[in-house]
């Protein structure tokens, strides 16, 4: 026996229960989290690239790294995709886009796990790049993390849904911005659905699958996801490719 707080415990005795605990995760199976460090990580880059943005000049920066269907399908400039989900347009733009990700990030992180969260973001963003790159003008320059924060709110209902949580002012928040995207111009709305769409598919990929080989199914349900959007940039890029041979234009390999 040992002293212990309070009276005596027997060490083998502790050592049995310790090894029949059960690990406890989070309801998508990662480790749970006491602060959401990937939240606020975002939102610090997010805002640091901003403020580089705005002292370089956040049209010309916009220009050089945001979505330009032109710039990805000849340049080859693939990583447009993806950077332009860390640049915005003006201040009160970055500002709202934030002020959402701080609201419902931590929900979302907690949820997941650092990791899932963090993978959720990452492909909800790229869902809106590829989104806006397919159906866009191609002469569209398009920045903005709102396909990565319409992302978070479907995930947000899917989630919510699964887990018997209040999703009501999720759904009022999403609809508002739904109709604020196809009203307001200059509103880069395919951008929002890619988003919407692809941050609903991966919560309920990790979410919605039973204990039992549940790992196996995630991984599998992401290289899905993975893989049509890459079948869409690829389909988009010939499209324009043909569209630009006229021209004496062809695709960058």
């Amino acid at each position: 026996m040992v002293p212990a707080p309070v009276g005596f415990q027997c060490p083998e005795c502790v050592a049995s229960a310790a090894s029949t605990t059960r690990q406890v995760t989070t309801p998508a199976g990662g480790t749970p989290i006491s602060r959401p460090i990937v939240t606020y990580s975002l939102i610090g880059i997010t805002a640091a690239i901003f403020l580089l943005q705005f002292v370089s000049g956040i049209t010309e920066v916009a220009n050089e790294w945001g979505m330009w269907p032109v710039g990805i399908a000849v340049g080859g400039e693939w990583w447009r995709l993806l950077t332009a989900a860390f640049l915005h347009g003006s201040f009160l733009h970055i500002a709202f886009n934030m002020y959402v990700l701080f609201a419902l990030g931590p929900t979302l992180e907690r949820i997941l796990g650092h990791g899932r969260y963090l993978t959720l973001y990452v492909l909800a963003a790229l869902g809106g790049g590829v989104a806006s790159y397919v159906f866009s003008d191609i002469r569209t320059v398009s920045v903005g993390a709102s396909g990565a924060i319409f992302g978070l709110m479907g995930a947000l209902i899917v989630a919510g849904r699964r887990l018997r949580y209040d999703i009501t002012q999720v759904i009022i928040l999403l609809a508002i911005n739904v109709v604020i995207g196809f009203v307001s111009p200059g509103v880069d709305w395919r951008a929002h659905f890619g988003g919407l769409v692809t941050g609903a598919v991966v919560a309920a990929i990790f979410v919605l699958p039973a204990r039992h080989h549940r790992a196996l199914v995630q991984g599998l349900g992401l290289a899905g996801v993975v893989l049509l959007l890459v079948g869409l940039t690829a389909w988009r890029t010939a499209q324009i490719s043909e569209m630009l041979a006229p021209l004496g234009q062809g695709v960058v390999v």
